[in-house]
C-alpha cells in the first residue's frame, strides 16, 4: 500500500499547519493559518480525503480554526499519536497504510514510521526526514498542507475532478454566501 490508498489525511498543526510560532499575550493566543492551507483542506474533502488534525498541545485558535474550516476529525493533547490515530482508523474502519501523516518533530516520529504515506516539511527534524516518503517545498503555515493534498489526489487520478468540483461548489456557495470558509 502507498499513496495510492490513501483514504484520511492526517497533520500535525503546530510546524505543519503554522510556521510553528506561537504569540501569546496576557488575555489569548494568536497563530498564523495560511489561505492555501484552508483551500487545500476543502479540495482534499472535495476529492473525498477524510481529513484531521493530530496536535499533541491545546489551543483554542485552532479549534476555532477547525470549526471555521468544519475539520471533520482534531484531536488535541494528543502525545501518544499512534494511539490516537489507531483509536480513529478503528472507528472509521481504517488501516494505518490507509493514512497519510504530515508531522515534523520528534513527538510524530512514531506514527510517520506506521502510516501508509509520511510528510514533512523543510524544516522538519532530520531524525524525521529521514522516516517521511515526502519532503514539501511549501514551508510550514504557507501552503505545505495544501501541496500533500495535491500530491495525494494527482497520484489517486483524481486532481482534475477534484478541481472540477471545487470550484462547483464554489460558485453555487457564492451564489448564496460571501464566506466560503477558507
Amino acid at each position: 500500500m502507498g499513496i495510492k490508498d490513501i483514504r484520511l489525511l492526517l497533520s500535525d498543526v503546530d510546524g505543519i499547519l503554522t510556521n510553528g510560532k506561537i504569540y501569546i499575550s496576557p488575555s489569548d493566543e494568536r497563530i498564523q493559518f495560511d489561505i492555501q492551507d484552508g483551500i487545500g483542506h476543502r479540495l482534499a474533502v472535495c476529492g473525498g480525503l477524510r481529513v484531521g488534525w493530530l496536535s499533541g498541545r491545546v489551543s483554542k485558535p485552532v479549534a476555532e480554526r477547525a470549526k471555521n474550516l468544519k475539520v471533520e476529525f482534531l484531536m488535541q493533547g494528543k502525545l501518544d499519536k499512534v494511539k490516537a490515530a489507531e483509536s480513529l482508523c478503528a472507528q472509521l474502519d481504517l488501516k494505518l497504510s490507509e493514512v497519510a501523516y504530515m508531522g515534523d518533530d520528534i513527538i510524530d516520529l512514531a506514527l510517520l514510521k506506521e502510516v501508509g504515506f509520511a510528510a514533512t516539511v523543510p524544516y522538519g527534524r532530520a531524525e524525521v526526514k529521514k522516516v517521511v516518503d515526502y519532503v514539501t517545498k511549501a514551508q510550514a503555515g504557507d501552503g505545505a498542507f495544501r501541496e500533500v493534498v495535491e500530491k495525494i489526489l494527482k497520484a489517486q487520478g483524481k486532481w482534475n475532478k477534484t478541481v472540477e468540483k471545487f470550484n462547483q461548489i464554489n460558485l453555487e456557495h457564492a451564489e448564496t454566501s460571501n464566506d466560503i470558509h477558507t
